[in-house]
């Protein structure tokens, strides 16, 4: 098993790169998603949210409110380590899971937005990073994504540096360019995850 990280600037394009590596086969554990899951209605993780935030951080269906919530944390670092306490193990436990299940000689790709933010580099055997620049990731944000300059702006120096998200790397896939530039790469990223997972296999079975 070959366990990867892939990571990126918001406007990069890793979505994209995801659903690629999703249809070549590779094992997707998408963070962003596991941690909506774990918080759904009927979950101790959102019991332990509702514990800690009140009641006020749900809609009137009894769903997460996340504006709500969003707005109590991202203000105020105690706040934001206190929800970052419950949703984290939760996300943890149910990667490894899904990891577990995975065959001897698959890629494992953790989609991991924040993974340079959270120095979480070496828990993964090699790291994809998809780079793109600057004034590309908010040209993105503000045409596709319907974004004010300044809100696209403000996410973007939220996360880490271009420079500090390379410095993680082991592999680059390069996303300046049109679309249709982009799958040949990935395919290529692909070709050699699946020899390193395939040696990776042949090594866990000989011990």
């Amino acid at each position: 098993m070959l366990r990867v990280g892939l990571t990126g600037g918001i406007g990069a394009g890793k979505s994209e790169v995801s659903r690629l590596l999703d249809s070549y086969g590779a094992v997707l554990i998408d963070a962003d998603l596991i941690a909506r899951e774990v918080v759904e209605p009927g979950t101790p993780g959102l019991d332990a949210v509702v514990e800690t935030f009140g009641e006020d951080v749900l809609t009137d269906q009894g769903t997460l409110d996340r504006p709500k919530l969003g707005a109590i944390v991202f203000g105020d670092p105690e706040r934001l380590a206190a929800l970052n306490a419950i949703v984290h193990p939760l996300v943890r436990a149910r990667s490894t899971e899904l990891e577990a299940a995975a065959a001897p000689d698959a890629v494992v790709v953790h989609d991991v937005p924040l993974l340079t933010e959270n120095g979480l580099a070496p828990l993964y055997d090699l790291v994809v990073v998809i780079d793109a620049a600057p004034e590309n990731q908010l040209d993105r944000l503000v045409r596709l994504r319907g974004m004010t300059e300044s809100e696209a702006r403000a996410r973007m120096a939220s996360q880490a540096t271009r420079e500090q998200r390379l410095a993680v790397a082991d592999l680059v896939i390069d996303n300046d360019g049109p679309l249709d530039a982009l799958e040949p790469q990935v395919r290529k990223v692909w070709a050699e995850l699946k020899q390193r997972a395939a040696a990776a296999g042949k090594d866990s079975g000989q011990e």
